[in-house]
């Protein structure tokens, strides 16, 4: 079928975000609680009954549950819940895996640093999600990127919800990728303003690939959203994207830059819709909230059945989904990437700590030891996305004797967060060289002032947002919410059920008050637990069953994407019933057809 461009629209559908921050009257949401010092005690509970529970959607954020009272914390419960005691209790930021001296005990260098491992590429990994390809987790990071960034986020007792702007446009509209478009940032696109740019050709340790860098000035990368270079592999999933552009620019060389757009929007949409929620919420979960869509590759009259986001304007997002639900996919963290096979490692790591020898921490406090971003990375990190999505191999349980080759797993969702996530780099001290200052473990020590565990930040920007308990939006949704002994601290493997605590071991406040965030992981990891436990099988397969998001969870995440594009009259949602993607493989788009169609996993280039 013909593509409609954007500017067949009439003006007054297209969403105009400055309209609608404009005029914006301030709510005073939370000021008590804006004002008051993190290290305050809790506040008790007519403190919460007394807190303003309303929040207008002024400044692009709406709540779903305006009438529920936030819920508020003791700061050391908190603290507890995301770092642990120090003695029996382990936190929601896990314990560095580690090599073991033959005491059992983590090993040291030379420098008295731990000696970080991790679970040997043949062998199984007790939280991987074998539901979930590795990929996924970056593509979530790109999506979220696409639709909220707020321009200033301190955690400093001073900042409400209502004093920060939504810099994206709450659309599926890829804006991080094209910015403003060719006309007001043509620094990002070529010549032509039709095709985006390319920097330096990547590598694989020297060898040549399809892959480029973005351009970058001082090592700065020019992206339509500065986050899409946070770390090396949602940076390099943002060139992808582009890759993609790119490729129905070649195929599509009549059409202007807004028909491409618009082509590779729905495109990116059709993904959303059909391969990545489904992998999250479960595709039962999908065909409740958007039935029929996709059925025999069409957009087909699919009708949303919307309930939590009656309310929801265009250009609006839900304060509990941005603020605590879609935070989901900082569970599904690797502590370490391989990024594609010709890597070894040092001849040190080859001997000493094989298990992460060609592999690449998340985040490290030397530059070169982890996928850290916001740099020019070395030219022979071009990843292979082979290893982190489904393009030519499964992700299966049978296949961990590939070893390195095998398509990585994303986590399993669940209250544990790996350990190199307590140390952003963002948030670190740097160093003269580059490198991050260290404490006294060798891990990024943080900058002066700044939070840099991403547990604590997730669950201080909750209370600072006024989100409600868990489980009083599990009973406004007509569930009945999970036990205080049901809402577990810990990782869902067999190997950890019986040494996971219940969140009311971290803090009185927490009694009956679970912090949203952390209901939607306890609560998709209940339903991981109860399949477990009722499985007859081995604990080996046990440990490889999938892992989504629960009612809760699941049904705020589907449903708040799913209203966004029906709002979005450009999306894929309104597009003919016909519609179909161009770029099937096998009769199915899915993000291995997307990677596959770019010509990036063709070797050798």
């Amino acid at each position: 079928m013909t593509e409609k461009t954007l500017n067949s629209q009439p003006a007054s559908a297209v969403l105009d975000r400055r309209g609608f921050l404009r005029g914006a009257a301030k709510t005073g949401l939370l000021a008590s609680l804006a004002a008051t010092p993190l290290s305050a005690p809790f506040l008790g509970r007519s403190a919460v009954a007394a807190a303003p529970a309303a929040v207008s959607g002024t400044l692009g954020y709406q709540r779903l549950f305006p009438d529920l009272a936030p819920a508020m914390f003791d700061m050391a419960d908190l603290k507890r819940l995301a770092d642990g005691d120090g003695d029996s209790l382990t936190g929601m930021t896990s314990e560095p895996e580690t090599l073991k001296d033959k005491n059992d005990q983590p090993r040291r260098d030379a420098q008295g640093r731990l000696m970080i491992s991790a679970t040997e590429e043949d062998k199984q990994d007790e939280e991987e999600n074998f539901a979930i390809p590795a990929g996924y987790t970056y593509l979530g990071q790109f999506i979220d990127h696409d639709l909220t960034f707020n321009k200033v986020e301190a955690f400093s007792g001073t900042t409400s919800v209502d004093a920060q702007e939504n810099l994206r446009t709450a659309r599926f509209d890829l804006d991080s990728l094209y910015g403003r478009g060719p006309a007001d940032q043509p620094y990002l696109f070529e010549a032509d303003g039709r095709r985006l740019t390319r920097g330096r050709r990547l590598s694989e340790n020297g060898k040549a690939t399809a892959a480029f860098d973005h351009p970058r000035v001082n090592a700065k990368a020019m992206l339509g959203d500065k986050r899409n270079d946070e770390n090396v592999l949602v940076s390099q999933l943002h060139g992808v994207f582009a890759a993609f552009h790119n490729k129905v620019a070649a195929d599509n060389p009549n059409a202007d830059f807004e028909t491409l757009r618009q082509i590779v929007t729905r495109h990116y949409q059709w993904i959303v819709l059909t391969d990545f929620l489904p992998r999250i919420v479960g595709m039962h979960r999908m065909e409740a909230v958007l039935p029929g869509f996709g059925a025999g590759g069409r957009v087909t009259e699919a009708r949303p059945q919307r309930s939590l986001t009656a309310r929801l304007t265009a250009g609006q997002i839900p304060l509990e989904f941005a603020s605590a639900a879609y935070r989901f996919g900082h569970s599904m963290i690797r502590p370490v990437y391989r990024i594609h096979t010709k890597m070894t490692g040092t001849k040190e790591q080859i001997r000493d700590n094989p298990a992460v020898a060609g592999r690449k921490l998340i985040f490290a406090a030397a530059q070169m030891e982890g996928l850290n971003g916001f740099r020019e990375f070395p030219s022979d990190w071009a990843i292979d996305w082979r290893l982190f999505f489904e393009v030519d191999r499964k992700l299966d349980l049978m296949a961990l004797g590939e070893g390195k080759r095998r398509v990585q797993a994303s986590y399993k969702l669940d209250t544990s967060l790996v350990n190199p996530l307590a140390f952003l780099p963002e948030f670190s001290e740097m160093t003269r060289t580059g490198d991050f200052a260290r404490d006294a473990n060798g891990q990024p020590r943080a900058a002066k002032g700044a939070v840099s565990s991403l547990v604590l930040r997730n669950l201080m920007r909750g209370m600072q947002h006024g989100l409600p308990s868990g489980q009083a939006v599990a009973r406004a949704m007509g569930l009945d919410p999970l036990s205080d002994a049901e809402l577990m601290v810990g990782k869902a493997s067999m190997q950890d059920l019986e040494e996971n605590k219940p969140i009311t071991a971290y803090g009185e406040s927490f009694a009956g008050n679970a912090p949203l965030w952390f209901y939607v992981l306890a609560e998709a990891q209940a339903d991981w637990t109860r399949r477990a436990r009722a499985s007859t099988a081995s604990n080996e397969e046990k440990n490889a069953l999938p892992s989504y998001l629960g009612p809760v969870g699941g049904q705020i995440v589907a449903e708040s994407m799913v209203a966004m594009m029906a709002m979005d009259p450009m999306s894929v949602l309104h597009a003919d019933k016909n519609w179909s993607p161009n770029y099937f493989r096998n009769g199915v788009f899915d993000m291995a057809a997307l990677v596959e169609a770019t010509g990036l996993c063709d070797r050798p280039v």
